[in-house]
């Protein structure tokens, strides 16, 4: 069961289902995600929701093959719903392409794209995880408290990897390795800031460090 009630309160657990990618699935992937939704009263979100699962799933079948093992993965933290789909092939990364007007493929991320609020790709050594959230319009729970400055780190480090492959042809979600590096070149561009307005980096990294490690354990707010 995927609910219960405390105190009045919904409490809204995870779920995760094991499938194989093939057409014949999605219309069961649907009705899993109308399913919980319902019970979580998330009900609003049911269509929009559908839509999403649907085309991650066939994103595995038109790019990696259909029968491909995949696993489904769906949870909250209050405000926001994440769809989570993992496949075991790293080595084809989702793009974000604009298809021609003829085309009959290529469409399933521009739809996702237009329907979630964001989505990103997790890569791993042996697999990779397509997520995608969407807003709830409701309160944080308490037991998933969201971080704000690790939030607000993301949308720069993403802004920062967006800047710097301007150029590229196509527009992809940073992946782990990636986001890393666009990280350490964001840190490294404001210790040049630094030092160019009369700044001493080494101090300032000592600073940082001290804060983060005061943050991390509750010290500071």
């Amino acid at each position: 069961m995927a609910i219960y009630q405390e105190s009045g309160c919904v409490q809204r657990r995870p779920w995760e289902v094991s499938l194989t990618a093939e057409p014949r699935v999605v219309a069961r992937v649907r009705r899993a995600m109308r399913l919980h939704l319902s019970l979580w009263g998330l009900s609003d979100l049911e269509d929009v929701a559908q839509i999403c699962v649907s085309e991650l799933v066939a994103n595995v079948i038109n790019h990696v093959g259909p029968g491909t093992p995949v696993t489904l993965g769906v949870s909250t933290d209050g405000a926001h719903l994440r769809i989570e789909l993992s496949d075991p092939d790293a080595r084809v990364l989702p793009t974000l392409v604009a298809p021609m007007s003829d085309a009959e493929s290529g469409r399933g991320l521009m739809i996702l794209d237009a329907v979630a609020d964001r989505w990103g790709v997790i890569s791993r050594a042996d697999s990779k995880v397509v997520w995608c959230e969407l807003a709830t319009g409701l309160e944080v729970s308490n037991d998933h408290p969201r971080d704000l400055r690790v939030a607000q780190a993301e949308m720069s480090i993403v802004r920062h990897g967006s800047v710097q492959n301007a150029g590229a042809e196509v527009v992809t979600p940073l992946s782990t390795a990636v986001a890393e590096k666009a990280a350490i070149d964001l840190i490294t561009d404001v210790l040049h800031w630094l030092h160019a307005h009369g700044g001493d980096p080494d101090e300032s990294l000592d600073r940082a460090q001290m804060c983060f490690e005061a943050q991390l354990h509750g010290g500071w707010k």
